[in-house]
C-alpha cells in the first residue's frame, strides 16, 4: 500500500488508517480480530485517545506485541501540566508501549482551552517534557474549529493537525491546509465518512485520496470496515466527472449541519441515546423508512421526550448542534 509522509514527523503512513473511536462498541475479543485484521491487511497507523473510554486497553492487550507494525497516536483532554503529565502515563501504561508517536491535545474548541494550554504549567509544557524524556516523539493537536487550528499552526509548535474534512465539509482546503502544507505539518483527517453517514464510501475516501499529502482515520470496528475502507486504496483512481457530482449531490442533501456521531455529547443525563435519535431521523425523513423507523423508536428505553433540556450535550457538541430543538423535533415526528 502507498504510505504518506506525515509533515515533519518524518513517519511514513498509510494514507488510510485506523480511527478507533468506535473499538468503544467491540467486546474485548471483537476489539483483538478487528485490530489485527488493520494490521494484517497494511494498516500502519491507529489513531484512539483517553476520552475513548477503553479503546487503549484493547489495543494495548491485543497488538502490544507488534509495536513495530505501527505507528501510534492518542490524545488527552487535558488542558494542564499535572492533568496531561498523568493522562501521558495513563497512556502508556494502557497501550503498553514504551513511547507514543503522537500525542495530540483533543479537542481544542474555546481561547479558555487554549489559553490554558499555553500557559506556564499547562499542557502544552508537559508534552514537551514528555517529548524530552522519550515518551513521545511528536506533538500534534485536534479539533472542529479552524481558526483554533489556525492559530495553532501559526504558533510551530504542533507537527500534526487532526481535523474533520470529507465531501461535506471542505473549509480547511481554504487557509488550514495551505498554511499547514507551508509548515510542513502533517495532515490527520476524522470524519472522512461523516461519522458513517455519507454511504458511498469508496467515493467519499477516493475524494480524501486525491487530496495532496492527506492521511484519513475512518472508525472501524468491524473486520468488514478495513476491507471496505481499504478497496480504495488498491489501483486509486481519482473521482471522475460523474462520481464527483454524485456525491456532490450527497454533500448537498446532508448539509453541513448534521451529526457525525462522534459521541461527545454522551452521556445524557436523562439516558438519552443521542446520536442513535439522529439517526432513526435521517432514516425516517431521508431514507423514506417511515414505516420500519417509528416501531425502532417505540422500542427505545428511553425515548427523545425525555429531554429535560440541561444544554450539558449541546456545551459539548464540537459542531454546535441544536440538540434540545433537535430532539423535540424527533420526539414530535417519531411519537
Amino acid at each position: 500500500m502507498e504510505k504518506r509522509r506525515l509533515g515533519r514527523t518524518g513517519l511514513m503512513v498509510t494514507p488510510i488508517s485506523f480511527g478507533a473511536l468506535p473499538m468503544q462498541r467491540c467486546t474485548m475479543p471483537e476489539a483483538g480480530e478487528v485490530l489485527k485484521a488493520a494490521l494484517d491487511a497494511g494498516i500502519n497507523f491507529i489513531d484512539t485517545a483517553r476520552a475513548y473510554t477503553d479503546s487503549e486497553e484493547k489495543i494495548g492487550r491485543y497488538i502490544a506485541d507488534r509495536r513495530s507494525e505501527y505507528y501510534l497516536a492518542t490524545k488527552s483532554m487535558a488542558r494542564t501540566k499535572a492533568a496531561m503529565l498523568q493522562d501521558i502515563d495513563i497512556s502508556l501504561a494502557n497501550l503498553q508501549a514504551d513511547y507514543i508517536d503522537i500525542y495530540q491535545l483533543h479537542n481544542v474548541k474555546t481561547e479558555q482551552d487554549w489559553e490554558t494550554i499555553m500557559a506556564p504549567d499547562g499542557a502544552l509544557e508537559a508534552l514537551k517534557e514528555a517529548q524530552q524524556a522519550g515518551k513521545i516523539r511528536h506533538i500534534g493537536i485536534t479539533g472542529h474549529n479552524l481558526d483554533m487550528l489556525i492559530k495553532a499552526v501559526k504558533t510551530g509548535e504542533f507537527s500534526t493537525i487532526q481535523v474533520p474534512f470529507n465531501c461535506v465539509e471542505q473549509k480547511a482546503m481554504d487557509e488550514l491546509f495551505p498554511l499547514a502544507r507551508a509548515q510542513d505539518i502533517g495532515i490527520i483527517v476524522m470524519k472522512p465518512l461523516g461519522g458513517g453517514l455519507i454511504p458511498y464510501v469508496d467515493l467519499a475516501l477516493r475524494f480524501i485520496l486525491q487530496q495532496e499529502g492527506l492521511v484519513a482515520i475512518p472508525g472501524m470496528d468491524k473486520i468488514e470496515h478495513v476491507t471496505e475502507n481499504l478497496a480504495p486504496t488498491h489501483d486509486f483512481k481519482p473521482l471522475n466527472d460523474e462520481e464527483a457530482a454524485k456525491l456532490a449531490a450527497e454533500a448537498e442533501a446532508l448539509g453541513a449541519n448534521f451529526c457525525r456521531r462522534c459521541g461527545y455529547c454522551m452521556p445524557c443525563v436523562a439516558g438519552i441515546d443521542i446520536p442513535q435519535m439522529f439517526i432513526f431521523y435521517l432514516q425516517y425523513t431521508r431514507y423514506g423508512l417511515t414505516e420500519a423507523i417509528p416501531g425502532r423508536y417505540k422500542g427505545m428505553k428511553v425515548k427523545a421526550s425525555a429531554c429535560v433540556e440541561c444544554g450539558e450535550c449541546e456545551a459539548r457538541c464540537p459542531y454546535n448542534l441544536p440538540i434540545r430543538e433537535r430532539m423535540k423535533q424527533v420526539a414530535a415526528d417519531l411519537g
